[in-house]
């Protein structure tokens, strides 16, 4: 389907901020995604004896205070102090400047910062404080610490944006849902340019103990930077990170009429659900092979013009399973010849920052014409039989990305990407 010409309800990326496992700035974290640097390594930010998972992928040399406003940074939790400073990164990126811009103006610039947990240290936090040291201890700044929305509130009033605030909680998928918002608030005239993406910072004690519990987490102790193997036949789990990333979303008309260059064009996604299971994916396939089928129908794309899918890739049996038989049947016979691989081998699982860490990938594969690769893929599972780049990056024509993102009750999310052309 031939591009729209109303420029003024075609949504692009003008700036990209990312605080991952492998790099502090978007281009050190798109470098070691396609020279396949793992960011797995033992936990440090808390003493994990007596733990039966021992690694994580953390984000390292990170100060909150240079994020943002230090008294505020001290009472607000990690997944917020990540988020703010992935969206500065965004914005800088973007040559926006929201100071220059009317209140009028700034009225029609929204944030859309999406989450699976919120500020979970806060609500950990506070409840031992008021079991130890009683009610009255517990901090009133405990409450918007763990709000899920305070996030995106908290970019806002960084640069004053007036338009809407929305903050979805949709597990593993939540940040992919962030594009379909952010599409739809450009659509529909409502507003100019989107902040969007996903933050989260799960790596702490009940998060470790209860996923391990749930034996969804991989018990590679002693080779961290080797735990995270989607689509091959030893994998045992998934690897729980860290991060946060953002995006500038324009409409095409406001980007080209400030000089801006779009990075890529968000054509459109898809949403469905499996109603199958709290935490397991439909084996069948159906919910998510809906969700590809419905996003490339809503973009206007033939299966065979995808160039790369970003896959949800946990590393776990059943999901990548799954995931390949979806593949199959949404895109039929041109599934076998798709480039597929999945960023979570090298940053982990980052659960409601995990659509924005493909997303990402995606957008510098358009970029660069580079799709990054799956790490740790040397033992290909017979029942994961698709061309997933496996260990090494490769140069290729990349005009055209999907990616997918698959959450915890079966919430699954497809948001396509291209290079812009007016």
């Amino acid at each position: 389907m031939p591009p729209s010409a109303d420029l003024s309800r075609r949504a692009v990326v003008t700036g990209l901020g990312a605080v991952m496992p492998i790099g502090n700035d978007f281009e050190t974290y798109w470098r070691n995604l396609q020279n396949g640097v793992t960011g797995t390594r033992r936990i440090r930010s808390f003493d994990t004896t007596g733990f039966e998972v021992q690694i994580a992928a953390e984000v390292l040399d990170f100060e909150p205070a240079k994020a943002m406003d230090p008294k505020m940074a001290r009472r607000m939790s990690r997944y917020i102090h990540l988020a703010m400073a992935a969206g500065k990164q965004a914005v800088a990126s973007s040559g926006i400047d929201f100071a220059a811009l009317s209140q009028e103006q700034r009225d029609r610039v929204g944030v859309v910062l999406n989450t699976g947990g919120g500020g979970i240290e806060a609500i950990i936090d506070g409840t031992h404080v008021a079991d130890t040291k009683g009610p009255r201890f517990v901090s009133a700044f405990a409450v918007p610490a763990m709000s899920g929305s305070m996030a995106g509130c908290l970019v806002s009033m960084e640069y004053g944006l007036t338009g809407p605030v929305v903050a979805q909680v949709a597990a593993c998928a939540s940040s992919v849902i962030a594009f379909h918002d952010a599409l739809r608030l450009i659509q529909t005239g409502e507003c100019d340019v989107v902040l969007t993406g996903g933050s989260e910072a799960p790596v702490v004690p009940m998060g470790v103990a209860a996923l391990s519990n749930m034996t969804a987490l991989s018990k590679r102790n002693d080779s961290p930077e080797t735990a995270s193997r989607p689509f091959d036949a030893t994998r045992d789990g998934f690897v729980l990170g860290e991060g946060a990333g953002m995006m500038v979303v324009e409409s095409a008309e406001h980007a080209l009429a400030r000089g801006a260059t779009p990075l890529a064009e968000i054509l459109g996604g898809a949403l469905t659900s499996d109603a199958f299971h709290i935490s397991a994916p439909d084996p069948s396939g159906r919910g998510q092979a809906r969700a590809m089928t419905n996003a490339l129908r809503n973009a206007g794309v033939a299966p065979d013009e995808i160039d790369w899918i970003v896959a949800h890739g946990t590393s776990t049996s059943l999901n990548d399973s799954t995931e390949t038989k979806a593949i199959k049947v949404a895109y039929g016979s041109a599934a076998a010849t798709r480039q597929i691989s999945s960023p979570k081998s090298m940053v982990g699982h980052l659960v409601g920052a995990a659509g924005i860490a493909s997303a990402l990938a995606a957008v510098g594969g358009i970029r660069d014409g580079v799709i990054s690769p799956t790490a740790n893929l040397h033992t290909p599972d017979p029942e994961c039989d698709l061309d997933y780049v496996p260990l090494v990056a490769r140069r290729a024509k990349v005009d055209t990305v999907a990616v997918n993102g698959f959450g915890f009750g079966g919430q699954n999310a497809v948001t396509i990407f291209r290079r812009f052309e007016v």
